[in-house]
């Protein structure tokens, strides 16, 4: 294989290498990672590096094989990370999630991004393309400051990029093309050095690579079966520790009965309530009314949207309430969040037929073309109204190969097992592969001429390796 067949990438924010999986794909060829979670970084190691450090003749040129921690001691005072092709960071989203403060840049996980800045501001460790990843939320209104932001620092340094970014989702992208049935709406900003002069002309902002609409007239989130597309392990073959405590299958069964019960005495047509159903709040519509005037005379109106949620549970009851109150007294055992459900799987269908998640909102129920995103927190989809999603089915929807492994590799060689809850916070922190995969791939394709002035290679490479797959 000549030179120009691969280019070489540094994995920043690596996790365990979603990013790695995509880039090396692709023809790339690690250089560099770091991640400072120690349990992450052990599964890259083990997944990524252990096999090259098995392929080389000698110990000196093993010992170059491994994951660094910090990027701040890696930036500061003076850069440490080598020059590379290409550079991707998937730095943290915690400042930017709508489960965090939304702090952004304010809070120090958010200046992070400096640091990223420290190392294309040097010359000599300068790579020609940037891959940056991030959550939705990054895109949004609170954060447009933040983002613009990020968008001009990178046009400072010489880089081409956007004023929009890409963002993108694993469910909107046709299977062929590396989607998987996740809705996982994800930022992806890239960029290219072309020089400050080029990158900071209005003729250099362009629109954002690749987006969704693009699929439109062939593709629909709706093609997805989630049992057929990930697949599913067959139920025989999952270990017991992943199926349903008793608790949580009594919740599940109430609410099945509860939801069969009013789906007989539904008009034709008529659909299953789009609301969240609240068994707290099943009252007469009359003592809904009385609890929002009492709330306001106290001078703690309640907001807009729970007074319309409190008005459809008192009409959902006071239409339902022969079916409903035999099951009060179950209801009343279970913890509050449970006593909350939102169906979001249209005409009613038995739970075992939906996705379930149980949330802090509540239990939610969708249909099973797709599952929700995956999370760092213990939100993982329940399919079959049984069981919860398998780590390797996690990795499945994250579009990481089957021979990834949970796995740390040990220091006489050997290895040992991850445990399950690292494994799922993991997956829920990962950067999907099909994306980052196609979002990049289309990136060169789309600046080759641009990005070939300073690495060939890149071009290269990438149309070999998208026209392989």
């Amino acid at each position: 294989m000549s030179m120009k067949d691969h280019f070489t990438f540094s994995d920043l924010f690596a996790g365990v290498g979603g990013f790695h999986a995509a880039l090396h794909s692709l023809g790339g060829r690690w250089q560099f990672a770091s991640e400072i979670d120690a349990e992450a970084a052990a599964v890259y190691d083990y997944n990524w590096l252990r096999p090259l450090r098995e392929a080389e003749p000698d110990d000196e040129a093993r010992r170059r094989y491994r994951v660094s921690g910090d990027i701040v001691e890696l930036t500061e005072p003076v850069v440490k990370v080598p020059r590379s092709d290409v550079l991707t960071a998937g730095f943290p989203c915690q400042p930017f999630s709508k489960s965090g403060f939304q702090r952004g840049m304010a809070e120090t996980r958010g200046t992070l991004f400096w640091n990223i800045a420290r190392i294309l501001q040097c010359e000599e460790k300068r790579p020609a393309v940037v891959m940056l990843e991030n959550v939705r939320n990054l895109a949004g209104p609170r954060h447009r400051e933040t983002f613009a932001t990020i968008v001009a620092t990178l046009r400072e340094l010489g880089y081409r990029t956007s004023s929009r970014p890409a963002v993108f989702s694993p469910h909107l992208l046709p299977s062929a093309s590396g989607g998987r049935p996740q809705a996982r709406e994800r930022v992806f900003i890239l960029a290219h050095f072309v020089g400050r002069d080029r990158a900071e002309h209005p003729s250099a902002f362009d629109d954002p690579v690749v987006s969704p609409a693009a699929f439109a007239n062939t593709w629909s989130k709706h093609d997805w079966d989630l049992s057929q597309h990930l697949p599913l392990e067959p139920e025989e073959s999952v270990e017991q520790r992943y199926f349903l405590e008793s608790a949580e299958r009594k919740w599940l069964d109430t609410w099945d009965r509860i939801l069969h019960a009013v789906a007989r005495r539904l008009h034709p047509g008529e659909r299953m309530p789009g609301f969240p159903i609240w068994a707290d709040d099943f009252r007469s519509v009359e003592d809904a009314r009385a609890l929002i005037r009492d709330a306001e005379a106290l001078g703690r109106p309640l907001p807009a949207w729970k007074q319309g949620f409190l008005l459809k549970n008192a009409q959902f009851y006071e239409r339902h309430a022969d079916v409903l109150d035999p099951f009060r007294f179950e209801l009343d055992a279970f913890p509050a969040s449970r006593r909350k459900l939102e169906w979001q799987a249209g005409p009613h269908r038995p739970l075992e037929e939906t996705v379930i998640q149980l949330r802090p909102s509540g239990i939610r129920c969708k249909l099973p073309s797709y599952a929700p995103a995956l999370v760092a927190i213990n939100q993982t989809s329940i399919v079959g109204g049984r069981r919860r999603l398998t780590p390797r089915e996690a990795a499945r929807l994250q579009g990481l190969p089957e021979d990834f492994q949970f796995r740390h590799t040990l220091p006489d060689g050997g290895w040992a097992e991850q445990r399950d809850a690292a494994s799922y916070k993991q997956m829920g922190n990962g950067v999907n592969v099909g994306v980052a995969r196609f979002v990049f791939a289309r990136y060169v394709e789309q600046h080759a001429d641009e990005i070939r002035e300073h690495a060939a290679n890149v071009v290269h490479a990438v149309s070999r390796g998208a026209a392989s797959s």
